[in-house]
């Protein structure tokens, strides 16, 4: 079968609302972004690529105006949108369209759970499945410059020209080994997930090393996380343009309240102490003021290795579970379900798998988990 790869460049609105219309009666659409963040805390959406079958069509955010025909047609609950690795183009779609495309179908994903191997970049899935080679030579370009060159627009087209095919063809693996509903499932919390809204009350617990601090030093570290995360977004820059996390968390452990020892701690931008002294002093100061109520309860420190043993039973499980599976492990388990099964057992506690461990995952590994740990407590 020829399939089409030559670029087909969309920057009018009407050009885009008669395709958008032809799409709408489409089973599956092969779509993927090039965006730009390099100095920005949202990213910017450089070009929109959707390969139908027919045609690899080039679209251009910087010109077009009216995007409600993009927009219907990413909520068409008709039209599967086929991605790779779509985490960052979801991004994309949230900041530039305001929509999360759905439903989805992320080849990556599919290709662990077809046992092609986890993490699976896409040149190496066409190369697996096609064995057509695509170049990756403009990874890195500037997708805002225009006009775009000869190599980025054959770089942009061949990212979706194969996808639809590839999509096909895991679709045919996954109904013969029967995994087909265990990737929508995924694919639909990917969905889910994208569309959470926005929630900086638990941004201090990925800070390195917070476990170390006291109750009033991690209310302070939650305040200030508080802080990065609107101020990036306000003002659009990377969280560390703004402040790095190791200087918030020296800012937290020394409760630092005057300028002088703000000015000691290591690696604040000097733009940030400039314009935002005075804010996280008084940050500080306030945190120092609130009520025993308000303080955080100390963060759980990394596992004793007394509990090595029981992690390494549980690890040797998932991996002999999944190499008779053919499967890789990480498409059942992720390293933070391990540490929350065995942390809720801790101190008498009642052994509880995560809620990822609930749903198909749990007739698969779950209650194995489970088993497992129950013994070690007898």
């Amino acid at each position: 079968m020829l399939i089409p790869t030559e670029p087909i460049w969309i920057d009018q609105d009407d050009q885009l609302a008669e395709l958008c219309a032809r799409w709408q009666q489409q089973a599956a659409l092969a779509i993927d972004t090039e965006f730009m963040r390099s100095d920005t805390f949202y990213p910017i959406a450089g070009l929109l690529q959707i390969g139908d079958g027919k045609g690899c069509y080039l679209i251009d955010p910087l010109a077009i105006g009216n995007l409600e025909p993009l927009r219907e047609l990413m909520l068409n609950p008709a039209v599967t949108k086929v991605l790779h690795s779509c985490s960052e183009d979801l991004e994309v779609f949230q900041c530039w369209l305001g929509v999360v495309p759905a439903p989805l179908f992320d080849t990556q994903v599919a290709a662990a759970f077809a046992g092609l191997g986890f993490g699976l970049g896409y040149a190496n899935l066409v190369k697996n499945l096609l064995t057509i080679e695509i170049p990756k030579e403009e990874t890195r370009s500037d997708w805002l410059q225009r006009p775009l060159s000869a190599a980025q627009l054959k770089y942009a087209a061949l990212d979706v020209a194969h996808m639809l095919i590839v999509y096909g063809k895991l679709l045919q693996l996954l109904k013969t080994t029967e995994r087909l509903e265990w990737v929508k499932s995924d694919c639909a919390d990917l969905i889910s997930n994208a569309r959470k809204a926005d929630d900086f009350s638990e941004a201090y617990q990925k800070v390195g090393f917070a476990w170390k601090l006291r109750e009033q030093e991690l209310l302070i570290l939650k305040q200030l996380c508080i802080w990065r995360e609107t101020e990036a977004r306000a003002r659009n820059i990377p969280r560390n343009r703004l402040i790095k996390e190791p200087s918030l968390w020296e800012i937290a452990r020394k409760r630092i309240q005057d300028v002088t020892q703000l000015q000691r701690v290591p690696d604040i931008p000097s733009r940030t102490l400039k314009n935002d002294s005075e804010t996280i002093l008084q940050i500080v100061s306030d945190a120092l003021a609130m009520d025993e109520a308000a303080w955080p309860a100390r963060l759980d420190p990394p596992l004793a290795q007394s509990e090595g043993p029981l992690m390494k039973a549980l690890k040797n499980y998932v991996r002999e579970y999944a190499e008779q599976a053919q499967l890789p492990p990480e498409v059942l388990i992720r390293k933070k379900d391990y540490e929350h099964l065995v942390r809720s057992g801790m101190n008498g506690g009642e052994y509880r798998l995560p809620e990822r461990l609930l749903g198909w995952r749990f007739d698969l590994i779950g209650e194995g988990l489970l088993r497992i740990v129950r013994q070690q407590n007898v």
